[in-house]
């Protein structure tokens, strides 16, 4: 056990899971201390329990739904539409195009929404769209790094077994890389997730977990507030989990 304490030590899965239930127990020990008294930082467990139930009486599925569905629409949208900005970007002449949208992740969320609610009047669309550009900026950076991290040497041996430059672009870039793209739409969907509280705001009638935890919020139901919370962790690391699986399993032989 003194070795927890050693960096780069390796542990073995008991030690592993001993450590984490500690820190839980920490957490939850923590999350008492800190809900009691007359000024308290949290709610209560009674309060956070009360707020899961008052949440699911009042349509939890339906708004859980609404949202996973705003966010796989924009995730697929931002997919397809940055990753043929990102295939083409070896082309010279389409080149330019994909390093300047990456720097549009400078950008604002409240910029993008702006503009964008001027070319589109549809409130659901717009939810689409801004969550579309935002994801996009980041995740063609992803993919531009990836591919300048290519080494030389998978071309030049794409070009001794006679490939042309298409065929390259197939074989080493589209194929050889597909396990990184799935990656950093892992990392880029918590993002979209991220976001989505203050892009349901839009159009409130389309429900979703952002309107019920802003709703809660004004409504200053800290219990409320918090189990939403919880209901929003969890589903994240719901997914994060599973396209990670899906990697691993489609891609065993993976470095990453």
């Amino acid at each position: 056990m003194t070795g927890i304490l050693r960096p780069f030590e390796k542990v073995n899965n008991k030690t592993n899971l001993t450590i984490r239930m500690g820190w839980l127990v920490c957490l939850i020990l923590i999350w008492f201390g800190s809900s009691f008294g007359q000024t308290h930082l949290f709610p209560t467990p009674l309060q956070v329990l009360s707020g899961f139930s008052t949440l699911w009486s009042e349509g939890l599925v339906v708004h859980i739904g609404s949202s996973l569905a705003l966010c796989f629409q924009a995730v697929l949208y931002s997919v397809v539409i940055s990753l043929i900005f990102c295939y083409l970007s070896p082309l010279p002449l389409l080149k330019p195009i994909a390093s300047t949208i990456s720097k549009f992740r400078y950008l604002p969320l409240a910029g993008i929404a702006f503009y964008l609610s001027i070319i589109i009047t549809s409130a659901r669309t717009l939810q689409v769209w801004v969550l579309v550009v935002f994801m996009s900026t980041f995740f063609i950076t992803s993919i531009l790094s990836v591919i300048n991290e290519i080494p030389e040497e998978e071309f030049d041996h794409a070009k001794t077994l006679g490939c042309t430059r298409w065929e390259m672009l197939l074989e080493v870039l589209i194929k050889g890389r597909f396990d990184y793209v799935i990656e950093s739409i892992r990392q880029n969907l918590a993002i979209v997730w991220m976001m989505l509280i203050a892009v349901e705001s839009i159009l409130a009638a389309a429900g979703g977990l952002g309107f019920l935890i802003k709703n809660s919020d004004k409504l200053g139901n800290q219990g409320r507030v918090i189990a939403l919370q919880i209901i929003i962790l969890a589903i994240g690391i719901l997914l994060d989990f599973i396209l990670t699986k899906t990697r691993k399993i489609i891609f065993r032989f993976s470095k990453i």
